[in-house]
């Protein structure tokens, strides 16, 4: 997108040590499980896609184990099912990398690109991390629409757009400007969200709804 200087990669490399603390979690998982991905995590999907659907953090047992985001967790199996619902996606999801399946128009990634203890990242982590997906944004030339999962993704996605948090607050459901982009909130599909009736998967499925909607129009 014009306007949104990239730094000069899109992904921080295997190794990166820009965040201590994330590279020495990572680093005890490698020793713990040598098979894993263990890395950070890179977006998937089309730099061409639409839409861009951005979550907090890769999951320790998900993303940061097979390295495709939102792939081996149960915030993947709602996110997945409800990309092929809506036409984002084709294939059969199987919760692993190698499963074939596809996005149609759609890239997702992620806020910060490590997997953070507990999954929660530390405020400087989120701001040393964002410059790729500012990177992210700025290298898809047709996109229109992009999904934030949760307060802390929508918080960086629109300092990653160059926009204050005062002039797009978070809310479920709620769709604001962006330039040419479309913002559209939702809460994280994770499974204590799901399971605590926070997010349901009909609340789910109407944000992107709407986006189909939208993009199609």
């Amino acid at each position: 997108m014009a306007g949104l200087p990239a730094p000069a990669s899109i992904e921080p490399d295997r190794d990166c040590q820009l965040c201590p603390r994330l590279a020495e979690f990572r680093a005890q998982a490698r020793a713990k499980a040598p098979d894993w991905h263990n890395a950070p995590v890179a977006s998937f999907g089309d730099a061409n896609a639409q839409l861009l659907i951005v979550g907090l953090a890769p999951g320790l047992q998900g993303a940061n184990r097979t390295g495709r985001p939102f792939t081996g967790d149960y915030a993947g199996d709602l996110l997945y099912a409800t990309l092929l619902e809506y036409g984002f996606a084709k294939g059969v999801y199987q919760a692993r990398p190698d499963d074939g399946l596809q996005l149609v128009d759609c890239r997702i990634s992620n806020a910060v690109r490590c997997v953070p203890p507990q999954n929660k990242p530390l405020p400087a982590e989120i701001n040393t991390c964002r410059q790729f997906l500012a990177a992210t944004i700025a290298t898809m030339p047709k996109l229109r629409a992009i999904v934030a999962l949760g307060r802390i993704a929508h918080e960086s996605t629109l300092k990653a757009l160059g926009l204050r948090n005062g002039t797009a607050p978070f809310a479920h459901g709620a769709v604001h400007g962006a330039g040419a982009v479309r913002l559209y909130d939702s809460y994280h599909c994770s499974r204590y969200n799901t399971n605590t009736r926070v997010l349901t998967p009909e609340m789910f499925r109407n944000v992107f709804a709407k986006v189909r909607k939208d993009l199609d129009s």
